[in-house]
């Protein structure tokens, strides 16, 4: 499987990153471990999950998906063979949230313990604090990666200018600085990374990994004109797609997936990876024909045409 560089940094990771949100919500504890191993074993070992995961299901506290994430380490011993990468700065409840110094080095700490590990491979503003200087934010991000608890920082949900701000403040002060950039970012929503986050990275060469790659399972093609989203909480979120544009982009989709003999959902996947900047688009499975999706959209070549209809047919319309 391709490798590619993750920003200025060492760290090589493989063209798509497994996303640990469904770990202990939609995919149980034991699909969980399996899925782990069979991920390695298909070369996908970048994963990536958050402290806050799944704390939005009735019952859970946050943790849940870094926790089975820290079971599967403490049972496989594979810890060394993952490139992990979790977030930190959504409420965990218990005025628990933020970037302020004091809370990174609360938080990072619980992390660790659920992850049964001592280092984290990525360690990601999951979203920006704007109580909080970025002086304060980055010093405490690099007492964190001095110590060894953490090889690099990255910033998610910011917009372009407070970006380009937080790198010019760690160039500044000497402090480590972020080396990617999670966004918003698919076939039916292309706006606002291209238009405000992309000339950041560009310039400052960050790795981008976008979640929401699918579109929370529109792109797969699961779903028709005249069809209805489920009541689940991700058929609400699809919702807002259910219009002309929306399936335009998935016919497109269904007929370059017959052409290649594929899947709507890995062509969309390969089309995201074809696009300026993008270095691992994040996506979750939870079953083994969606993981196989997964895997397999790494080595799918659209051509040209197929890349050109689809930036086409996906343009963002006009307001």
């Amino acid at each position: 499987m391709e490798q590619k560089k993750l920003g200025p940094s060492d760290l090589d990771v493989p063209s798509i990153c497994l996303g640990g949100n469904v770990y202990g919500w939609t995919l149980s504890e034991a699909d969980t471990l399996h899925q782990l191993d069979h991920a390695l074993d298909v070369g996908l070992n970048f994963i990536d999950t958050a402290d806050v995961y799944s704390r939005w299901v009735p019952g859970h506290q946050g943790g849940e998906s870094e926790t089975l994430i820290g079971k599967w380490f403490a049972n496989t011993g594979r810890r060394k063979e993952v490139i992990l990468a979790t977030k930190v700065g959504i409420s965990m409840g218990e005025g628990k949230k933020g970037l302020s110094a004091r809370y990174i080095a609360e938080a990072v700490d619980a992390s660790l313990g659920r992850l049964q590990t001592d280092y984290i491979d990525l360690y990601q503003a999951h979203e920006d604090d704007p109580e909080t200087s970025l002086e304060e934010t980055l010093g405490a991000f690099n007492k964190l990666v001095k110590a060894g608890k953490v090889r690099f920082i990255g910033a998610s949900n910011y917009k372009g200018a407070r970006l380009a701000e937080a790198i010019e403040t760690s160039r500044k002060n000497g402090l480590a600085s972020y080396v990617s950039l999670q966004p918003h970012y698919n076939l039916v929503e292309r706006q606002p990374f291209e238009s405000d986050l992309l000339p950041v990275v560009e310039k400052y060469g960050l790795g981008v990994i976008p979640y929401f790659s699918l579109a929370s399972g529109f792109l797969t093609g699961k779903y028709t004109r005249g069809s209805e989203p489920s009541a689940s909480a991700r058929g609400g979120m699809v919702k807002k797609y259910f219009n002309d544009h929306g399936f335009a982009v998935v016919d497109a989709l269904v007929e370059i997936a017959k052409k290649h003999r594929s899947t709507p959902a890995r062509v969309a996947l390969a089309w995201l990876m074809d696009q300026p900047g993008i270095t691992a688009p994040i996506a979750s499975a939870t079953n083994d024909r969606q993981f196989e999706d997964l895997a397999a959209s790494t080595t799918l070549e659209l051509d040209q045409d197929d890349i050109r209809r689809l930036c086409e047919v996906s343009a963002p319309v006009a307001a």
